[in-house]
């Protein structure tokens, strides 16, 4: 009885963990985007993610070589969006827009991870899901322009949102992808092997950019941000993800996007000593909302 209770709340509890995680990266990336450059980032992060990984999935990946063997084109694919595009394209949007539009385009990532599954595989959201994804990105939106639904109009979009855009499509993809996975695929060698892979292609854009804007300055504040990306982000989160996405399927997880802003609101009130103010309570109730309405049925999608 207590196995099935924990299997009910934890995966809900890794997906959280998982976008409090990448709130941390979205602050940071946008705080050192003047010290590393946005491909050089993300190779070095998952360059470090890797290290990390080797001593518990390399000897899980011997034993599960012949699996790794007739699935390497499966995993090959799943590294692009995720490993090699997703965070050199935020990474890349964070030197160019402003966080009010990275977390706005950001927020559209569960409906572009509904429409993915319809499209490839044919998974329709049922009614509690949509009206619980409006409902939390009104919500969202709300919390962004403090109250104000008339400034949403005013909104311009740059050359960074559509790095976002870009990002938050590749994102949807592997989430839906996820599917593929071979059921008795360890999780370590699953993202060894990703991760592997992503670091194949990510190589010769790596070199592009070092030849073009050179290399970075080796110093506390970047040693420490390459850290953190390759710990919480990175191993920690895509583990963490993966596994709920697998337990309550794309859909429901795809919604703990809307998390982001309030995780980062709740955290800059906490440590920094920020006000809450009432537009951050009724964007925040709407979220969960939202939330609560994606994620009542217990049927998965």
């Amino acid at each position: 009885m207590t196995h099935d209770k924990r299997d009910t709340w934890l995966p809900y509890l890794l997906l959280t963990l998982t976008v409090l995680f990448w709130s941390g990266n979205f602050v940071l990336g946008r705080a050192i985007r003047d010290l590393i450059p946005p491909i050089s980032l993300n190779f070095w992060r998952w360059a470090c993610a890797f290290l990390l990984l080797v001593p518990i999935g390399l000897p899980r990946c011997r034993r599960q070589w012949p699996l790794i063997r007739h699935h390497w084109k499966m995993l090959a694919i799943l590294s692009i969006p995720s490993i090699t595009i997703f965070n050199t394209f935020i990474y890349t949007a964070l030197q160019a827009t402003t966080t009010t539009n990275t977390v706005l385009v950001n927020a559209m990532i569960p409906i572009f991870i509904g429409l993915a599954g319809w499209l490839f595989f044919g998974i329709k959201m049922r009614l509690p899901q949509m009206a619980g994804v409006l409902i939390s990105l009104s919500g969202l939106i709300f919390l962004v322009f403090r109250g104000d639904w008339t400034a949403l109009a005013q909104l311009a979009l740059s050359s960074g949102d559509l790095w976002t855009l870009g990002a938050g499509l590749a994102w949807a993809l592997y989430s839906v992808m996820l599917r593929l996975r071979p059921a008795a695929m360890d999780p370590f060698v699953f993202l060894t092997a990703l991760v592997a892979f992503g670091l194949l292609f990510l190589i010769p854009f790596y070199l592009w950019e070092l030849s073009v804007k050179g290399g970075f300055a080796l110093s506390r504040a970047s040693l420490g941000g390459i850290a953190y990306t390759a710990i919480f982000p990175s191993v920690l989160a895509y583990i963490f993800w993966n596994r709920g996405v697998d337990s309550v399927g794309a859909n429901r997880a795809g919604i703990f996007f809307h998390l982001m802003p309030v995780l980062s609101i709740l955290l800059a009130s906490f440590l920094l000593g920020e006000r809450l103010y009432s537009y951050h309570l009724i964007g925040m109730v709407l979220i969960f909302i939202g939330i609560a309405l994606a994620t009542i049925s217990s049927r998965r999608p």
